[in-house]
């Protein structure tokens, strides 16, 4: 006769650890969501100083518009990644599984991406 095996009480702090995971990547989201339109205007504020001081700078946003959409961007996919990571990490949990890390890392993803942006945008200011 086999005896039932019987699983110690799931610690609470788990989840609570899973969930404060989820909004710290959340708040990551709105922030480049947020520095991102900050960035897109910022071409805009430009390019109406130029047309108000009558200057012969070219009326155009230049870069700022595209870089500024891209972290908003970044901004979106880093909500969608981080909720599907987490609902991820509570099925294993549910499950009884032990923590397995991902196969990539999203913070790691993040940071490259964010390098390769900061780049466009020294390339932007040293061409202006």
């Amino acid at each position: 006769m086999e005896r039932a095996r019987i699983q110690p009480p799931e610690d609470p702090r788990v989840r609570f650890a899973a969930e404060r995971t989820l909004l710290a990547w959340v708040r990551t989201g709105l922030a480049l969501m947020g520095f991102g339109f900050v960035v897109a205007r910022f071409g805009l504020f430009l390019r109406e100083l130029a047309i108000a001081s009558d200057s012969s700078l070219p009326a155009r946003t230049g870069w700022s518009g595209g870089i500024g959409v891209t972290l908003v961007l970044l901004g979106v996919l880093v909500s969608v990644f981080a909720a599907w990571e987490y609902r991820a990490v509570i099925q294993r949990i549910e499950r009884g599984e032990a923590y397995q890390p991902p196969r990539w890392s999203l913070a790691l993803t993040v940071a490259i991406l964010l390098a390769a942006i900061g780049m466009g945008m020294i390339v932007f200011l040293i061409m202006m």
